[in-house]
This record gives structure tokens, sequence and C-alpha cells, in this order.
């Protein structure tokens, strides 16, 4: 069978910062190109970069949420892009603000089916979630890493709270080696 972390890829990274004070969004929006700014729908200023792929949420609080990017690196490239632009507007902005991963969001595939009832009941309903009339996938909290897994019966899994990228590698470990010891894979 194929190592399952070699399928492990990174769909989504949630990071924010924040630039220490507060702004005017209704200017910021009317100088900033491309932003997106409707306060009856949304709070926050919606700022779009290209490359990285990314989307940066803008708080009159100076709080930034910056979520799409497809790695670590990338969504911390794609925050110094929002502070340059920030900058240009004469925002001061410090050096190098902060930047705290929230959130990284991975997809894996186990190769092989998995019968969602049983491992329900073989991996005990204290960690788990399984309504297939209300979701397809179950849901297994993990304790070490931090994080939660979707699991589906197709063999594919979403891997969502971890900071680290092996936060998702330490999961699909887990995850093999207890559907494994229960005879639940492969």
């Amino acid at each position: 069978m194929a190592d399952a972390k070699e399928s492990i890829h990174i769909e989504n990274v949630v990071a924010s910062t924040g630039i220490g004070q507060e702004l005017d969004l209704q200017t910021v929006a009317m100088d900033l190109e491309g932003a997106d700014y409707d306060p009856e729908q949304f709070p926050g200023l919606v700022y779009r970069t290209q490359d990285p792929k990314s989307a940066a949420l803008i708080f009159r609080s100076g709080k930034i949420v910056c979520t799409g990017a497809n790695s670590t690196a990338a969504v911390r490239e794609a925050l110094h892009l929002v502070f340059d632009e920030l900058r240009a507007l004469d925002i001061p902005i410090e050096e190098d603000p902060e930047i705290t991963v929230q959130n990284i969001v991975t997809s894996a595939d186990l190769g092989a089916s998995l019968n969602l009832n049983a491992i329900a009941i073989g991996l005990g309903l204290e960690n788990i979630e399984y309504e297939p009339e209300q979701f397809p996938g179950l849901v297994y909290r993990l304790g070490e890493p931090d994080v939660v897994a979707l699991l589906f019966g197709s063999g594919k899994l979403v891997i969502t709270g971890g900071k680290e990228p092996s936060d998702a590698e330490a999961a699909v470990d887990v995850i093999t080696e207890r559907l494994s010891e229960l005879g639940l894979l492969g």
C-alpha cells in the first residue's frame, strides 16, 4: 500500500497579523486598487492577491486575516504584499509584523475504501461524530496532534486545525495506525 503521507496536499493556510492601528476602511477601499468593501455584507475589506493567490480580510482594528494560500511561505508572502500596498498608501507599518498561522487545511488519500460505520464503532464515540444522514464524512477529533480529520468512504481525508504541515503527517500516521490495529484499513 502506498504511503498515505505522500498524498498530503495543503489546500488552504489561514494566518493572522495586525498592524497596530485602526484603519478608515472606506478611505483604504477607495485608494487600494482591487479592494472590495461592503460593510453591510461583511465588516472587513477584502483584498485579493494573485501571486500567490490569497484573500486578505482587513478589519478596522488593524487586524488582518489571510486565507486561500497553499503553503505557509505563500501566506507570508501574500501578507507582505498587503503590507507593501498599505505602506504605499502612507499607512505606517512596522518592518516585520508578527504573522501567526491559525489553521492549515490539508487533504490526503489512504488509498483504500473505508467502512465508516465500522470505524465509528471501532474508534469509540468519544472522539467521533458520524451522522451519515447529515454529512457523508466521519469527524474524528484527534488529541495528538490537535486536529480534526474528516474521513470519507472513498479513503480520502481532510485534516483541519493544524498549525504546521507536520501536523497533517502526524495525523495520517495516527489514523492509519489506529485503523490498521482495528483491521479496518486495506
